[in-house]
């Protein structure tokens, strides 16, 4: 059973975590799901623990088992980590090494070799923005794969590339990142 690690951020695309989730575990994956704080007020961590039949980690402090450390397994035991939706925010934070909360903490403490992809969503203009496009760039140079996101209207009523991906587009990406490390 592969072992996705599903990073959700604080975008109205966040809901559509809930779809991506239930998908995988469809496919016979088991899902751990890592929301930041912000993604919470979009999307419950109820919604997705009974989705994904698994705890769902919203705190780097919470720490269930005093035998692990959380962070640090979370990372080790994952085969895939994917963020989506992925904001500004979490793309700044990972492309600079800040780990300030779980999420980026357990991208920071992913084992060299883990396949890392990054689902934007966000307002065009701030996806366009020259200091996002720059930590994405950075992010790709140190191994994450980005699925672009969609010309569509977005949730502020304008029009632009900045709608997450189509759900089937980022798991058939999943799927086949998943599928090459296997070959």
């Amino acid at each position: 059973m592969k072992k996705i690690l599903l990073g959700v951020t604080g975008s109205i695309s966040a809901y559509k975590s809930a779809d991506l989730t239930s998908q995988f575990v469809k496919l016979g994956a088991q899902v751990d799901v890592i929301m930041s704080k912000s993604s919470t007020h979009f999307i419950t961590p109820l919604t997705l623990q009974s989705l994904s039949k698994r705890a769902v980690h919203t705190d780097v402090m919470q720490e269930s088992n005093p035998q692990v450390i959380n962070h640090i397994e979370l990372a080790k035991q994952a085969d895939l980590f994917l963020i989506a939706p992925a904001t500004a925010n979490i793309i700044g934070k990972l492309a600079n090494g800040i780990a300030d909360d779980l999420l980026s903490t357990v991208a920071m403490a992913l084992p060299v070799g883990t396949p890392k992809l990054i689902a934007p969503a966000m307002n065009t203009n701030m996806y366009q923005n020259p200091i996002t496009q720059r930590n994405l760039e950075t992010l790709r140079s140190v191994g994450y794969q980005e699925i672009e996101p969609r010309e569509s209207l977005l949730a502020c009523g304008d029009f632009g590339k900045g709608a997450l991906a189509d759900i089937q587009t980022i798991i058939e990406q999943v799927m086949l990142t998943l599928n090459e490390r296997n070959a």
